[in-house]
């Protein structure tokens, strides 16, 4: 068992020790927020036909060369063709058919001019100026060619994705199963929501918390409840959602008090520890352990260091499980708006939020920064990155921090 080691050294551990989810073909509407497991690879040009974008009358550039104001060129036309439809006549010299929005451009015609841009006179048309060689014509595989890869292995199936599988005709697509995530919480002092506060007692928040980011990554939940801190209980709840769940989370009893019992229960199961303790604050005593094949996480009971954790190197794990093809998180670089005071003999991680302020980048904490302020966790999109002997923060200072969220740039 490793102690005491860096945040990068024990995303290297967890990220080393993991499988894939199996695969599973899915009808297209079910697989949305699902990952892609193979690459998606298009059978046919999208559109599948030169086409109109508008409505107006498909002709020969070549006919409008000599068209003017004065002396416009005159066109018969043929037939009318909606979207759905062919054209039953070939366009020649001297002829038009008219088309409608989205219907397939007519054998021989290379332009359309809009409906409003001529005028119609009987079965004829006449246009006042020259056009431009393959305006107003949306050619085969425009958008899409076919061949081409619409949609690449470990990524998220997204509400467009949908919509363009369902143009290219396709019903079904390979996607990983959903990684199950099992969630524990630990400790005698906890009590569920719902029930009345009893003295010395606290709700037990850290499995809404987890629950929630696991619904909102696309998890799934494997909720084992609330237990005391017994060797012997929290033993036999790991051994039980073990067989449930892909990963096990517990929070509590991860530090050196008497009733920290979560190294003594994964030993009571045989379990090998890959590593305790990592080199940050707040969230220092997080363990990590593996049961067959399957990795357990025990994260700080504290919730703003058990929220903290999971995010820095739970997710990234979860997200490599689920098949996502970026899991790590990205770094950016930011001016500190206001200050923080304390000194850092630990790397430390703040909660911030990114924000835009004439033009500038701006890193703005998000509140109170002690272990328990879950609050500042609300309006959090970054965590600061500050070393390890740094001293107190000052505004005007330039900060790298690791992107937690989206960023939606927000005026001051």
């Amino acid at each position: 068992m490793k102690q005491n080691i860096s945040l990068e050294e024990a995303q290297e551990m967890l990220l080393a020790n993991i499988t894939l989810p199996e695969e599973r073909q899915l009808p297209l509407i079910d697989a949305l927020g699902k990952i892609l497991s193979q690459d998606i690879v298009s059978q046919q040009n999208i559109p599948f036909f030169d086409r109109s974008p508008v409505d107006g009358y498909a002709l020969l550039t070549s006919d409008t060369v000599t068209a003017t104001s004065s002396q416009p060129v005159r066109l018969k036309v043929l037939e009318e063709i909606p979207a759905g439809y062919v054209a039953e006549n070939k366009v020649t010299p001297g002829t038009t058919i008219k088309v409608m929005t989205g219907a397939p451009l007519p054998v021989g015609a290379d332009v359309v001019v809009k409906y409003e841009e001529v005028d119609r006179q009987g079965d004829f048309v006449f246009l006042s100026k020259p056009l431009k060689f393959q305006e107003n014509v949306v050619y085969a595989g425009e958008d899409v060619k076919q061949g081409e890869v619409v949609a690449k292995k470990g990524i998220v199936v997204s509400p467009a994705l949908v919509g363009l599988l369902a143009g290219m005709g396709i019903a079904s697509v390979p996607v990983y199963h959903p990684v199950k995530v099992g969630i524990l919480s630990t400790g005698d002092e906890l009590m569920s929501i719902g029930e009345a506060l009893r003295p010395g007692k606290i709700y037990d928040s850290n499995r809404y918390t987890l629950q929630a980011r696991c619904l909102a990554l696309g998890l799934e939940p494997v909720m084992m409840g609330t237990v005391m801190d017994r060797k012997e209980q929290v033993a036999d709840r790991i051994r039980e959602g073990l067989k449930q769940a892909d990963v096990f989370i517990t929070t509590g009893g991860v530090s050196v008090g008497d009733y920290d019992v979560i190294q003594d229960a994964l030993k009571e199961i045989d379990a090998e520890i890959l590593f305790w303790k990592v080199d940050i604050k707040p969230g220092s005593p997080i363990l990590a352990a593996m049961k067959d094949q399957k990795i357990i996480i025990g994260l700080s009971g504290n919730p703003v260091a058990a929220l903290l954790t999971f995010d820095l190197l739970v997710v990234p794990l979860l997200k490599k499980m689920m098949g996502r093809e970026k899991y790590l998180y990205s770094k950016i670089q930011g001016t500190m708006r206001d200050g923080f005071k304390k000194s850092s003999e630990k790397r430390r991680f703040l909660r911030a939020r990114l924000m835009l302020e004439d033009g500038n980048t701006l890193v703005k904490l998000t509140g109170i920064q002690n272990n328990s302020a879950l609050k500042s966790m609300m309006e959090c999109n970054i965590f600061v990155d500050v070393p390890a002997g740094s001293g107190p923060l000052k505004p005007g200072d330039i900060v790298s921090a690791h992107v937690m969220g989206n960023i939606d740039y927000i005026d001051a």
